[in-house]
């Protein structure tokens, strides 16, 4: 009736789709990323069967598996949002609602934009005046260090730059091979860029009974392991901590950086928790600005790239995608080839770029916008950190539940026991016996929490990770189901006497 062509068939004849699962890029399929993987999809599937009206124990599904602080209730920085909404709509500049201190800021970053528009493509490393304002920042912030502006790149979040001083990492063959040392537990987003630069995992192992602590031991024992198969090249530190939530001791610093001037590593610095330090007794201290004070033969030569975002502190803006890295020491021909690839992408987003201005260059104590901006700025911090001593105390309170202090970051990574009937049944399932812990938990009192099998964890243990940055309320009620069910779950599986 149609000339004999139905769907995919031609004469009869089946036409076979070109992408299939056997010809997908193999580095594509072993690409892993747990915040936004299973779990979550469940999620979200449950979510939506509750709106259309289905029943389950419980009313909504609480999601604490991802740092998304608006989503979670957060409230955007007024000054923050105002600068950009006079940049995206100029025409505000006439209207006074808003205050003056963010007119000539948004005015100052039109002028550095082709055409005055926040439409316009910026040059790959971003706008220069932002550049500017970033080193500024980062001199302040390290108490004289010096910065240059020109080391300056702006990114579409950090996760953007990592990547792309990963992929300038990333080369060689079989022991050759690139080998990229990461924390463990980690971030996922550096197991999934190293699967999928086909690049080599070199895990070293954070102390869980010394609060999550780096043991410099710990690093020779897996780079010397690493040696026998990969050529380790760059290591990754996260300070503070995601998922652990711990904030590195300047000696601590001062031993990672020592081992990677003896050992000849490019260092990788994500610093996106840096506002997020809770614990009064512990500090966040820049690896740029501790590499400067052991002196100007470390401080002329490790490759150092340091990350920040716009996405966490207390601005919490991840829509924006805002984020910028300070690569120093990095010899010229290459930094060459890093605005060739900054330059494949053309730029980050304008909107992002004057986000990060913002947090750089915030009201300063004779500006008229400043007392509201630092009751807020407070007051989302402070918030975070009584969650952080609440969080710690209730999941410490629960028989089987073991969480290190939440010193920095926005998440509690504690450790769980799982009665052993139960990891059987889980293996059973084909599953990590966290990933089973945490899927009972969704379907019973509707908590989404990330198992620590996505983020690595020593053989034999089990964690989860879940974010502190619900309202008050609504984390005391998410803890409570959390203790009602392990203890109920315990019970289940005989492990309570």
């Amino acid at each position: 009736k149609n000339g004999g062509l139905s769907a995919g068939r031609l004469n009869g004849k089946m036409r076979e789709k070109t992408l299939t699962m056997d010809t997908l890029n193999p580095q594509v399929k072993a690409v892993e990323y747990a915040v936004r993987g299973p779990i979550v999809i469940k999620a979200g599937e449950i979510e939506k069967y509750l709106e259309e009206g289905g029943t389950k124990p419980f009313s909504e599904v609480i999601k604490a598996n991802i740092g998304d602080a608006h989503a979670m209730g957060q409230q955007p920085i007024t000054f923050l949002r105002q600068v950009v909404a006079l940049c995206t709509f100029p025409e505000l500049m006439d209207s006074p609602s808003f205050p003056e201190d963010a007119k000539w800021r948004a005015q100052r970053i039109l002028q550095g934009c082709g055409g005055h528009s926040l439409g316009s493509y910026s040059a790959s490393p971003g706008v220069e005046c932002i550049r500017k304002d970033i080193a500024a920042y980062i001199e302040q912030r390290d108490e004289g260090v010096p910065s240059d502006w020109e080391n300056i790149y702006l990114t579409t979040g950090a996760s953007d730059g990592i990547m792309t001083i990963l992929r300038l990492l990333v080369s060689g063959k079989d022991s050759s091979r690139t080998g990229v040392m990461i924390p463990i537990p980690q971030y996922p987003l550096y197991s999934a860029a190293i699967s999928e630069m086909d690049a080599v995992q070199v895990n070293y192992y954070l102390d869980e009974d010394n609060c999550w602590a780096l043991d410099i031991n710990e690093l020779y024992r897996a780079y010397q392991a690493a040696k026998l198969h990969c050529q380790p090249r760059v290591i990754c530190i996260i300070n503070p901590g995601n998922p652990t939530g711990q904030v590195q001791s300047k000696k601590c610093i001062e031993e990672v950086l020592h081992f990677a001037y003896e050992e000849n590593l490019f260092v990788m610095s994500d610093e996106v928790y840096q506002d997020n330090v809770y614990t009064p007794d512990c500090q966040f201290h820049s690896f740029k600005k501790v590499l400067y004070e052991m002196g100007p033969e470390y401080f002329n030569s490790v490759e150092l790239a340091s990350f920040h975002s716009s996405s966490k502190g207390y601005m919490g803006e991840c829509g924006f995608r805002g984020g910028y890295m300070e690569v120093i020491n990095m010899d010229p021909e290459v930094k060459a080839q890093l605005v060739k690839l900054l330059s494949v992408r053309l730029c980050p987003p304008l909107a992002g770029q004057a986000a990060m201005d913002v947090i750089v260059n915030p009201p300063q104590s004779d500006e008229h916008s400043y007392k509201q901006f630092h009751q807020e700025k407070s007051s989302v911090l402070g918030a975070l950190a009584d969650k952080a001593k609440l969080t710690e105390q209730i999941l410490n309170a629960v028989p089987g539940i073991k969480c290190n202090p939440v010193q920095g970051a926005m998440y509690a990574f504690p450790r769980i026991f799982i009665p052993p009937k139960a990891v059987e049944e889980a293996k059973a399932l084909g599953m990590q016996p966290d990933m089973f812990y945490c899927l009972r938990l969704l379907e019973e009192t509707g908590i989404c929490v990330v198992p620590g099998s996505g983020f690595g964890q020593k053989d034999g243990t089990h964690h989860f990770r879940m974010t502190i940055l619900p309202s008050i309320e609504k984390l005391k009620v998410l803890l409570g189901k959390v203790r009602d069910f392990h203890i109920s779950f315990l019970k289940e599986y005989s492990a309570l006497e």
